[in-house]
């Protein structure tokens, strides 16, 4: 418009100047007239931009974060006079700037600068709980401490570094509740919905940007679960340009630590690339004989081609090998000590441990970035994971065939089992069998304590022999083996529809073929091994009867597992002045496919080829709220209701022999609620939450050898001659309902500049909340009812359902810092057997009541069992420098410091199935069959030395 003014011919120099002078003067009070806060943010080393940091005006409801470029503004209802501007982001150390605000004016911050937080560093994490414990479903217990470690908010972050250890479970749920995703694609398990951590174990430095959702809160990139999801972003052109390496040792899982992480950060080619590598190992971790070896490879590359598309390839290859450790009964913990593994024997002059777990399967991903303009995005992407996951085991009494003159056929097995905990060679039995010589109880005793380890001299000796009588081996090692390959595709959008609605949205596809199968790995001396079961001689393959397996054959079973997910969700989420609010909801389809490769002889109707398609459909359903009353004062709710597919692990009842599936199987349904109070001031901190959630039809499988089933042998019409009470079963329990009830409460308060305090409390009451219904199946007999199983207001053995700690931390201003906190925990079970809760319980083999029961003597073998109190003093403390370019620095911590022995978790073993068994077993100050239990690590030591460049 000015210059077509200026254009005019007519126009004299007068007028000119008055004209510029009115746009000057008319112009300046509209640019005047706004009042803002801007500035910028960027890494006091490296001094280049951070994304996403949480810019807050504190005792306002004033916030915002950080974008690409490091910058923010703050622009709509911008408070006057003075305040202070607080900048945090997880992972450093929080700054907070006096600002004073007048009207009309700009307010500009630039280059503030924000220092690496190591007493908050994911290698913290390492220290409390490792990727093996993480992944270590033989407990039971399961862990979502991963989830939690990249919270800022105190109790979860209390929950992940100070309860972990204690197998502590947030709400009392497992970690399948919620999800974990890698660039917007989930990396959960579809067989029992678990993350597998290893499979980026050691990657520290790499997968430190995460985002995380608590709980029933919205994410911008999955529906979630009841514990929420996280997202690790590996974004090449998002990681800080540097090197950095670093040494830990430790005493814990693994003794050594080595990492090397190089990011070039965006170059100006558009290009940028990460590449980490790492390895850990030791002999022999806390426990006998557990071996530790894990290399890790990391690499991302991305190419920004312009302003709206971004390309980006990430490649993890965490290849994990270790050694397990045992759980055992208090006879055997009292005499060899809670580092005892009955899993090892010496071979050579070294410890073998027969239990060995290994986990190799790669993960590469191709991820589409499209701004499509400033405020709508679409993330699209494509996954494919690989590999094999094996776990190796012991097999005994290896069948010869044998045919006689008559031309019958006859299967001869011999040989003991290996286990040194075998109940026949501890004191315990022969204490209840031979009470009137006491000797073999002592001898017995004495060869446990001098011995008591797996005999792999023996074994061979046992194979060498019947090598040399041309029978096959009696022993020999071989390992469960899954073989995955899973495609995932997922398109994710985004947009800001208005000032006031974000909208969120995401379909995601899943392919998963699974090879299932045991695999011979060391024949220990013998010349093959008959693909026939030892104990009946029944044909595992009848297409392929009589067959000698020799090493890296396949035995036992072998199987196919297919399974299809399709999903969506869709989400709106809603920001107001004081109210903030939230709905989500999600749909899918799951299906699963079984596909015997083996026909087995009992089931040769119902094993081989594919059996029928398993379809479920879920849906889901959250809402929230959050009500800022005042910049201190905050009301946090959600609520959801979902409905999922089980998992693979629990729709089939003997996946390894039959296709076989649970009877009256349904989807699983949930309804949870939270409520919250938060307070915030410049001081302190608090959060206190109540929650409830109801889970109905759940299915639960469990694999035991149980005596005292001998009516159900015989119902089943598979009983053999004599007397007929035991079998190697599956327990299968239908449609199970909990109730999850409890009080979560959290403060710290910045009593100082340097001193913060900082306290703890979870308060949860978890139970089972009617009597499923008990099926039994195994080799012989196939989904036989039970009845119910009286489990109503038992407890769930999910860890300590009361936890508390109290703690303080002080950073000096010269870089060191120390913290200590006093952790104590309380009500922690022994997970029950359902089968002894039966009918079963009190019916003897002819299916009648047992004629001495009694009710009284009953109810008290049937009380759950608790674990006493303890409690776990923890330090940690470190050190940084800076020495021109090199920013080093350590921290180091001992868990445990006064060195308390501990239970995590226990179960009752269920063999004595039956009320005059377990009645005769109880009786015994040490029973032969009693709980088995796991201990806690004792007093343990973390060092981590690091450098950045």
């Amino acid at each position: 418009m000015s210059e077509y003014i200026f254009n005019r011919k007519e126009t004299s120099p007068i007028k000119k100047v008055a004209i510029i002078l009115f746009i000057l003067f008319s112009t300046r009070p509209v640019l005047a007239q706004q009042t803002l806060i801007k500035g910028s943010v960027k890494d006091a080393l490296a001094f280049q931009p951070i994304e996403n940091v949480i810019i807050n005006i504190e005792e306002t409801t004033q916030q915002t974060q950080t974008d690409a470029l490091g910058e923010f503004v703050f622009s709509v209802n911008v408070p006057l006079g003075e305040h202070i501007l607080k900048i945090s982001k997880l992972g450093y150390i929080t700054k907070r700037y006096p600002i004073v605000v007048n009207e009309h004016e700009v307010v500009n911050i630039t280059d503030m600068t924000l220092e690496l937080d190591n007493s908050l560093s994911q290698d913290l994490f390492t220290i409390s709980l490792t990727d093996d414990e993480l992944d270590d479903n033989a407990n039971g217990l399961g862990s979502i401490s991963g989830l939690l470690q990249a919270s800022p908010d105190i109790f979860q972050r209390t929950a992940a570094f100070e309860f972990s250890a204690s197998f502590f479970k947030l709400r009392g749920l497992d970690s399948d509740q919620g999800s974990v995703m890698i660039n917007g694609i989930e990396m959960n398990k579809i067989y029992n919905g678990r993350p597998q951590w290893s499979h980026w174990g050691g990657l520290n430095d790499v997968i430190r940007h995460q985002e995380l959702s608590t709980g029933l809160a919205p994410s911008n990139y999955h529906f979630g679960g009841l514990l929420g999801s996280i997202n690790i972003n590996t974004r090449a052109s998002q990681k800080r340009s540097g090197r950095r390496l670093t040494y830990s040792s430790s005493d814990r899982s693994y003794t050594n630590r080595l990492m090397a992480t190089y990011a070039s950060g965006l170059l100006k080619s558009g290009w940028a690339y990460t590449l980490s590598l790492g390895r850990r190992w030791g002999n022999e971790g806390y426990q006998d004989a557990t071996i530790y070896s894990s290399n890790s490879v990391f690499m991302s590359t991305e190419k920004v081609i312009n302003d709206k598309h971004s390309l980006s390839f990430t490649g993890i290859y965490a290849p994990n090998r270790r050694g397990k450790s045992s759980a055992n009964t208090q006879e055997v913990y009292n005499l060899k000590g809670i580092k005892y593994n009955e899993y090892w024997g010496w071979q050579g002059g070294k410890k073998r441990n027969s239990r060995i777990k290994e986990v190799e399967e790669p993960i590469v991903m191709l991820n589409h970035y499209w701004h499509i303009n400033s405020k709508t995005k679409l993330n699209t992407n494509i996954g494919y994971q690989f590999g094999k996951l094996g776990n190796s085991r012991l097999a005994y009494g290896g069948p010869n065939r044998i045919v006689n003159n008559d031309g019958t056929v006859v299967f001869e097995s011999g040989g003991q089992n290996p286990s040194p905990t075998y109940y026949q060679k501890l004191p315990s039995y022969f204490e209840r069998n031979f009470p009137n010589d006491l000797e073999f109880a002592y001898g017995a005793q004495q060869a446990f304590l001098n011995n008591g380890q797996v005999n792999w001299e023996e074994m061979y000796r046992a194979n060498l022999i019947s090598t040399s009588q041309e029978r096959l081996a009696t022993y020999m090692l071989y390992e469960d083996r899954v073989d995955d390959d899973q495609l995932t595709l997922n398109t994710i959008f985004s947009s800001e529809l208005s000032e006031h609605l974000l909208f969120n949205a995401s379909i995601n596809y899943k392919k998963l073929e699974s090879k299932n199968y045991a695999q011979v790995l060391d024949l220990l001396g013998g010349s093959g091994f008959l693909n026939v079961d030892s104990f009946d001689g029944v044909q595992f393959d009848l297409k392929n009867p009589n067959t000698m397996v020799g090493v890296g054959g396949t035995y036992g079973y072998h199987y196919n597992m297919f399974a299809n997910i399709i999903s969506g969700y869709a989400q709106a989420q809603f920001t107001y002045n004081p109210v903030d609010f939230f709905v989500s909801g999600s749909v899918t389809n799951t299906q699963y496919q079984r596909e015997g490769l083996f026909q087995y002889e009992t089931f040769k109707d119902n094993s081989f080829g594919k059996g029928e398609v398993l379809s479920f459909t879920g849906l889901g359903l959250k809402v929230g709220g959050t009500y800022k009353i005042t910049g201190k004062h905050i009301v946090d709710i959600h609520a959801g209701y979902i409905i999922k597919a089980p998992s693979i692990r629990n729709s089939y009842s003997n996946s390894r022999a039959n296709h076989n599936i649970v009877p009256n199987i349904s989807e699983e349904k949930i309804m949870s609620l939270d409520a919250s109070y938060i307070f915030r001031s410049p001081i302190v901190k608090a959060k206190l939450t109540g929650f409830y959630t109801q889970l109905k039809d759940a299915n639960d499988i469990s694999f035991f050898f149980a005596d005292g089933i001998g009516h159900v042998i015989a119902e089943s019409g598979t009983q053999r001659s004599g007397y007929d009470d035991n079998e190697f079963i599956q327990e299968i329990l239908q449609g199970i309902h909990k109730n999850h009830l409890g009080i979560e409460l959290g403060i710290e308060a910045q009593v100082t500049p340097t001193v913060k305090l900082k306290g703890v409390a979870a308060l949860g009451g978890y139970t089972y909340a009617n009597n499923p219904d008990l099926y039994l199946s195994s080799d012989r007999f196939e989904n036989v009812y039970l009845g119910t199983s009286k489990l109503k207001d038992y407890k769930l053995a999910v860890g300590p359902h009361r936890a508390y700690s109290i703690g303080f931390e002080y950073r000096d201003p010269e870089y060191w810092w120390f913290g200590a906190t006093v952790n104590f925990f309380d009500k922690i079970y022994v997970d029950i057997s359902p089968l002894t809760r039966t009918d079963n319980f009190f019916k003897d083999v002819d299916g009648l009541p047992f004629v001495d029961y009694d009710e009284t003597i009953a109810k008290a073998l049937l009380k759950q069992a608790s674990f006493d109190d303890y409690m776990v003093v923890n330090l940690v403390g470190g050190k940084s420098w800076r020495v021109n370019q090199y920013y080093m620095g350590f921290f180091a911590s001992i868990n445990n410091v006064l060195d308390e022995v501990f239970k995590t978790g226990g179960f009752e073993q269920g063999r004595q199935a039956n009320y005059r068994q377990l009645r005769e077993d109880q009786a015994l100050n040490k029973p032969v069959f009693g709980p088995k239990y796991w201990y806690g690590r004792g007093a343990t030591y973390f060092l981590n030395l690091y450098v950045n460049f």
